[in-house]
């Protein structure tokens, strides 16, 4: 199988418009930049025209944002409590975000951004970082004690705080790794079934088609889902900054 066509192919990162090196580091702009950049301006797009004039009977775009807002306002409530509502804009932005990533990775020919471990684990990085710094300007270095479990008996006390602490420095690999994961397999399985359409041609490629229809719907429900999933992980680890649970 050739490079061009092998399914791995579309991960490949391409500069688009090549840029000199910045302390030794290439700052090229690439495909990956353009479709973040398309990603970022399709969710400032949207909500821009969906809340251009509010109506008092919404039409459908200016419903979806309304519905988009509830939708993480709810999560947040949820998941943070009152507490958290004042990082709504954030937690917004995440959801959003990713979600347009994920989404315009299905458009044919496109490129998926958060296949990336690169790119999702600077996200994951950031959110670790930041609810970090929220829980030791909020509780000092009394946010330590979050590692040991109330009720631990003394003699489990220096294991259970290693385990604890091992756990939560591991919260933006298992973060990163299982939303580029899900886009890396999903994405290359349709490459691979798309492929067989191909090489089946008009008389045998039907059932490869039928189920890549298939399986391109389950992985738009997939692509949902993992924004989803990124999202509530992001207020679990804030709801633990700020409440200490």
């Amino acid at each position: 199988m050739s490079a061009g066509h092998s399914p791995l192919a579309q991960f490949e990162i391409k500069p688009l418009y090549e840029l000199p090196l910045l302390f030794g580091y290439d700052i090229s702009f690439t495909n990956a930049s353009l479709f973040m950049v398309l990603a970022a301006a399709s969710v400032m797009l949207f909500v821009a025209l969906g809340m251009r004039t509010l109506e008092l009977l919404p039409g459908r775009l200016q419903s979806t944002v309304e519905m988009s807002y509830e939708f993480i306002a709810n999560m947040i409530r949820d998941n943070v409590g009152a507490k958290g509502v004042k990082y709504f804009p954030f937690i917004f932005t995440i959801f959003m975000f990713v979600l347009a990533c994920n989404l315009l990775g299905m458009i044919p020919y496109s490129f998926t951004v958060t296949s990336h471990i690169a790119v999702t684990f600077a996200m994951a990085g950031f959110i670790f970082i930041m609810v970090t710094l929220i829980a030791f300007i909020k509780h000092g270095t009394h946010f330590l004690a979050f590692f040991l479990p109330k009720g631990t008996p003394w003699w489990m006390a220096p294991m259970m705080y290693l385990i604890e602490l091992f756990a939560y420095l591991a919260r933006p690999i298992s973060l990163s790794v299982r939303l580029a994961a899900n886009m890396l397999a999903g994405h290359t399985m349709l490459k691979v079934i798309a492929g067989f359409v191909i090489m089946l041609g008009v008389i045998g490629g039907w059932a490869p088609l039928a189920l890549l229809v298939v399986l391109s719907g389950f992985e738009i429900f997939i692509a949902v889902l993992q924004a989803y999933i990124f999202t509530v992980l992001t207020c679990v680890y804030l709801n633990d900054a700020l409440n200490l649970h």
